[in-house]
């Protein structure tokens, strides 16, 4: 079974190879699944409420993961080992007991595909009253938070793509998360899941309609700004944006031994995203639900993986983030490339371009 199983990860692996070409560089991830995850996207896998996988994906408002701890924790403190939970049965994650999702709207735009939503994340082990932190493939050592965790999804072809760029907020009640499909030469997959400002929340960051708790829906959606973008002026149809960078401050120590403070982005913060994009052609369903009644498998709903197994899965020290989704400041593959953004009631944007990006930025690894 389990040499079936690297032969179809290999097939799959050599087929990607060949589709991923139709992808603008970036969009998708090269390297392999994290250690604790199948090889591929698996639908139908045994229920687990102990698994250590960290693989999502995003296919439609039944069927997508998010991450959480593996054991009750605050998020700050299991950044870097937190665990899928997932809808249905896949991917050898968690299941997401019924009845922890309150609300959800799933969105698909030319660019991204973003869920969010609304429960009692107590459920899948966030201490309550947990105001939660900021996931993305980078972290603080470049080995993501968490170390291995990867996002896939079907929603541009079909195809169980694997997604370089993704960033996803959650707290004890409330979660956001996208995966970027998409890039051009101005907006790159990078800048679309921009993951550095971690402490402006869901609403700033992934800007949309929040009044949906209560409610299932999928929707498409105009494309936002990327994060922290605002457009200044608009000169024969080109247009100059300036951009915001989270405040911080600190000391790195240089190879001579020397320790230098830095200072980072401007005590001005903005109090929401440039506009929020509009959605439409939204339909509804009365709740996400898997069917499955965990208690009567003599399953405890959220489960739990000691420390022993998290410091076996690659627990480590380091920088945490903090306020996450609670906080409030407030087509097919390449064809996407025309796509606009930014295209609100005005729709005037015929060219973009970038004139004041923060110095300084990270390198963008694809994966692991």
């Amino acid at each position: 079974m389990f040499s079936s199983l690297l032969i179809a990860a290999s097939v799959v692996a050599s087929v990607r190879a060949q589709q991923s070409s139709s992808f603008p560089a970036g969009v998708i991830a090269t390297g392999t699944q994290g250690i604790t995850n199948p090889p591929v996207p698996t639908t139908g896998t045994a229920i687990n409420q102990t698994s250590m996988a960290r693989l999502l994906s995003i296919n439609s408002i039944d069927d997508f993961c998010i991450f959480a701890p593996p054991y009750l924790a605050n998020i700050s403190d299991t950044e870097q080992i937190e665990v899928a939970w997932c809808t249905q049965q896949r991917n050898n994650a968690r299941l997401i007991p019924d009845g922890t999702l309150t609300g959800v709207s799933f969105l698909k735009t030319d660019f991204y595909v973003q869920v969010y939503g609304y429960g009692d994340f107590t459920k899948l082990n966030i201490v309550d009253g947990d105001y939660g932190g900021e996931l993305d493939p980078h972290g603080a050592t470049g080995n993501g938070n968490p170390i291995g965790g990867n996002v896939t999804t079907n929603i541009v072809d079909g195809v169980d793509e694997p997604i370089a760029e993704w960033m996803l907020y959650i707290d004890y009640n409330q979660f956001c998360l996208r995966a970027c499909t998409n890039a051009n030469s101005t907006y790159s997959a990078a800048f679309m899941c921009w993951h550095e400002l971690d402490e402006m929340g869901c609403e700033f960051v992934m800007p949309g309609n929040y009044d949906f708790n209560g409610t299932f829906e999928t929707c498409e959606a105009d494309v936002a700004y990327p994060p922290g973008w605002y457009p200044t002026a608009t000169v024969d149809g080109t247009t100059s944006f300036s951009t915001f960078a989270q405040y911080a401050t600190g000391y790195y120590t240089g190879n001579d031994g020397s320790t230098t403070s830095y200072t980072v982005g401007t005590t001005v913060t903005p109090s929401s995203a440039y506009f929020t994009p509009s959605s439409s052609g939204c339909s509804t369903v009365s709740t996400v639900s898997n069917g499955v009644a965990l208690a009567s498998l003599g399953v405890s709903g959220s489960g739990a993986a000691g420390s022993a197994a998290a410091a076996a899965t690659g627990k480590a020290s380091g920088t945490t983030k903090a306020s996450g989704a609670g906080a409030s400041a407030t087509g097919s593959s390449a064809a996407f490339r025309g796509a606009r953004v930014g295209y609100g009631s005005g729709g005037e944007y015929a060219g973009i371009a970038l004139v004041s990006v923060v110095a300084g930025l990270a390198a963008i690894g694809l994966l692991h």
